[in-house]
């Protein structure tokens, strides 16, 4: 552990000695030059549990060590787990800590950093010059160790013939860290190793354009990652964000004090910065997010959508053979995959799918989501890491087997589904009755969506196809199976999801400084759209989003292959200002006043201003056809009685429509589509979606001994760790955000 010990005076340091629990630890505490007073060093062996560590000058702190492969809040581990590590000592994976060297090559056609041997050294090692103006080899020092039961990677710019230590780090260290991700969503049960690339897990990355971690580097900046960073190896925003703490942990106890703490990353690495900053704030002070995802639960929600609305219009087992599997295999034709008679016998064709889906090549977008994303993801029978094709769930053959879908791999954040719904309905299958315990809950339902009623009202589809869709399309089961019956949400992993963070409210994120980064749609389930569902909430949170920058480009998805990179450097600039305001006001405040004017909303299409929703191919989703709200957080809407009144676009309203009045058999059919214990209840999309409440900062999953607390507890107040940012960054963390009651 590394420890800070202030005197009063310099002087006394040479009879400075550090106890634990009394006992001298042995400690070797030492100042930087500018600061003799102020003493750092490592204490080592602490025990397990609470440590009171004292001074023979006066002093005392009560810390408590957690083990090195966790937990420290997330609760009990997921089980089993896999340590593919062939030097692990133990089943939490943890082995010695080792340390490679790597360089960056002066032959331009030589990608990435290369293996180096400091007794055979290349000659074709090329220098760089760190934004504090120093030219050094372009070395680099890899660290790389296990903790939380998993492998994290440390990059220094390094120079091999100096020490680094904390109270003195290496001159060629700026005190900045970069934290990369990976993209997906999945939660294997098995060790694997950190992502660095920028687009890693999305799409490949462009070998003409240098790696921001690389980049990073050569200005003097330190880069960290974690496997568990990697949201499709680790989709459990606690686990993540455990990681992430343990992990600065490390690097502060061997490196030094850091100013500040960017994150990078694309689709599911831009999920994991949106939710951790908004769930656990402060542990990054800047994100660079792209291919964006506010969480993910909005993601499923719209994907569940999709799910249900492919089977409705079609048997998606008869796909042609040698569907592309993810966007890099675009392009394909809707026509090739469209099934234009539904398996009720209505005809849709494919204008009026993708009219009801909400986006013009909606078909295709949907069969992405849906076998690369949603399918994979929910499915408790598809396939994980570290689970035997045995040892995995089977409904029929094997019930009680690991079931590898991701609402399991956050069981301590959604928690159980109950047996009972509030009207006394049996919610269990029948695997749950013969386990006698809920698999973990589902926190989506679409109880009251009316699919397609903007594409009826707008005269795309007819009201018979209206009908028929809205009477037959279903939920789904615990199986991720097509019911007969709408989906209604569990409890409690419905306010669960709002409440964990999983579902991404935005109420923390005003003390975070954003630059997103966007291209046009590319209709392969990586929506603009996304993006914009982060820059609404936080409008509609805090009426402005003057923390979010917002870059636009012409190239699909990214924007422009250039912009990470420029976008790292634009946040150094921003955060550096921040550091420099040691003034009274507020984070949130200081984001905003000492921004950059330099650093504003820009457009490669249309230089000046940001790229019009039009530039960018904005659409919308199954939900907004149906009268949803633009924030995309609607995973279940409050609901309003049924009414005859509202615009189905017929004549009953006196006023010129496509359709002519529904006879009274059509309406008492579309009134039992929407029946919810015997009333017909719709969407009210004026209101805050059910159940709806703020994230709740810094919540632990388990208690003093050990248990679980499903749904999460607040950890008490605190101030944040002195290494862990710089001063202006600083903040008590503590309740105190309050919904809007008028929604």
């Amino acid at each position: 552990m590394l420890i800070q010990v202030e005197l009063d005076d310099a002087a006394d340091a040479p009879q400075l000695v550090v106890l634990r629990d009394g006992v001298d630890t042995g400690a070797s505490l030492s100042a930087a030059p500018a600061t003799p007073n102020v003493l750092l060093g490592l204490v080592e062996g602490l025990q397990l549990g609470e440590n009171t560590l004292t001074t023979n000058l006066g002093g005392s702190v009560s810390v408590i060590n957690h083990p090195i492969g966790g937990p420290v809040f997330t609760g009990p581990q997921i089980q089993p787990w896999h340590c593919g590590n062939a030097d692990a000592s133990d089943a939490q994976c943890n082995q010695p800590v080792t340390y490679a060297w790597l360089y960056k090559s002066s032959d331009p056609t030589a990608a990435g950093l290369l293996p180096y041997d400091p007794d055979n050294p290349p000659a074709d090692v090329a220098t760089t010059t760190t934004d504090n103006g120093e030219t050094i080899p372009f070395l680099v020092r890899e660290e790389s160790g296990y903790q939380a039961r998993d492998k994290y990677t440390i990059y220094t710019l390094h120079k091999a013939d100096e020490a680094w230590t904390p109270a003195s780090p290496q001159s060629q260290w700026n005190g900045r860290l970069l934290v990369t991700h990976g993209g997906n969503c999945r939660g294997d049960h098995d060790t694997s190793s950190p992502r660095f690339d920028d687009y890693a897990g999305t799409i490949p990355a462009n070998p003409a354009i240098e790696q921001s971690y690389i980049a990073a580097l050569g200005q003097g900046w330190a880069v960290l990652s974690t496997a568990q960073l990697n949201l499709g190896h680790n989709c459990n925003l606690s686990y993540q964000a455990e990681s992430l703490l343990m992990a600065k942990e490390r690097f502060v106890e061997q490196y030094g004090a850091l100013r500040y703490t960017v994150g990078t990353g694309c689709s599911g690495g831009a999920i994991t910065q949106n939710m951790i900053a908004n769930a656990y704030p402060g542990l990054y002070q800047g994100l660079l997010t792209t291919c964006t995802y506010p969480d993910v639960m909005s993601t499923a929600t719209q994907f569940a959508d999709y799910h249900i609305l492919l089977r409705y219009f079609g048997t998606i087992d008869d796909i042609p053979a040698g569907f592309p599997a993810s966007a890099q295999e675009l392009p394909v034709t809707q026509d090739e995959i469209a099934f234009t008679t539904a398996r009720d016998g209505t005809n849709f064709t494919v204008a009026q799918q993708n009219a009801i889906y909400g986006h013009p090549n909606g078909i295709v977008n949907a069969y992405l989501a849906n076998d690369a994303l949603f399918a994979e993801a929910v499915d408790p029978q598809s396939s994980c890491g570290g689970i035997s094709d045995e040892a995995r769930y089977h409904p029929d053959t094997n019930p009680s087997g690991a079931r590898c879908d991701v609402l399991t791999f956050m069981r301590n954040m959604v928690g159980p589904r109950q047996r009972f719904d509030l009207n006394g309905n049996d919610r269990w299958s029948a695997n749950e009755v013969l386990l006698g315990q809920g698999f973990a809950g589902f926190p989506l339902g679409n109880q009251g969506v009316q699919y397609g009623l903007g594409a009826l009202q707008s005269g795309l589809i007819t009201p018979d196809q209206f009908l028929a869709l809205n009477v037959n399309i279903g939920g789904v089961d615990t199986d991720l199976n097509v019911t007969s019956q709408r989906l209604a949400p569990d409890t409690p992993a419905l306010p669960n999801a709002y409440r964990s963070g999983i579902l991404n409210t935005i109420v923390n994120m005003d003390t975070v400084a954003i630059i997103n980064m966007t291209g046009p749609d590319p209709g392969a389930a990586h929506d603009s759209v996304h993006g914009y569902w982060v820059r609404w909430r936080l409008e509609r949170e805090f009426g402005h989003r003057d923390n979010f920058v917002h870059w636009g480009g012409a190239t699909p998805l990214i924007g422009n292959p250039s912009f990470m990179n420029d976008a790292l450097f634009a946040m150094a600039t921003w955060l550096d200002a921040v550091e420099a305001d040691t003034g009274d006001a507020a984070l949130a405040n200081k984001i905003i006043s000492n921004k950059p004017a330099s650093l504003e909303d820009q457009c490669e299409l249309i230089p000046g201003q940001m790229c019009p929703e039009e530039a960018m191919m904005v659409f919308g989703t199954p939900r907004t056809v149906a009268g949803d709200d633009i924030y995309g957080d609607q995973v279940q809407c409050q609901l309003r009685p049924f009414s005859r009144e509202d615009d189905y676009g017929f004549a009953n309203d006196g006023l010129p429509a496509p359709f002519a009045d529904w006879t009274e058999a059509q309406w008492l059919q579309l009134e039992s589509a929407f029946d919810v214990n015997g009333t017909p209840m719709v969407c009210d999309w004026s209101k805050r979606p059910l159940q709806w409440q703020p994230t709740i900062t810094w919540l632990r999953y388990q208690d003093e001994l050990g248990d679980m607390i499903t749904g999460g507890q607040q950890m008490s107040p605190a101030d944040y760790p002195t290494g862990w940012a710089s001063a202006a960054f600083r903040k008590v963390w503590e309740p105190g955000w309050q919904a809007d009651p008028t929604r």
